[in-house]
């Protein structure tokens, strides 16, 4: 044993996400970092130094205005996604919690009006009647 938790081994498991999915966590993983503003900085200079090699300036400012609303627009859609699925994580772990909140609290709250009166609100502001 390598000292990992289960947890921590069960995120390490293949958990049925398909290559879309995989791709754009790889994407994040790289985009969000340091390196990858050290890319797009050397690749603006590259571009700077290159106005010699154009014939015109028009043309010069149009390749990099048509590459960078392409690969802008690219990455938007995919930050997007590992966004909106990071949050539906944090989402589902947090309802997991309070539901499991919900059930001590509930099976202490016998003698308590207080603590049933918050258990009912904990239940209500998560919508667990919903989910049983």
């Amino acid at each position: 044993m390598d000292g990992r938790s289960d947890a921590a081994e069960s995120r390490t498991k293949d958990d049925g996400r398909g290559a879309f999915e995989r791709f754009v966590e790889a994407v994040n993983q790289h985009v969000s970092r340091a390196p990858f503003f050290g890319v797009i900085v050397v690749a603006i200079v590259l571009w700077t130094v290159s106005y010699p090699l154009w014939k015109s300036t028009t043309k010069w400012e149009l390749a990099l205005h048509t590459v960078s609303s392409v690969l802008s627009l690219l990455l938007l859609v995919l930050l997007e996604n590992a966004g909106r699925r990071s949050e539906e994580a944090a989402q589902e772990k947090l309802n997991v919690l309070a539901e499991a909140l919900s059930d001590l609290m509930s099976h202490h709250a016998e003698d308590s009006p207080n603590l049933q009166e918050s258990v009912r609100r904990l239940r209500e502001a998560v919508g667990l009647e919903d989910r049983h």
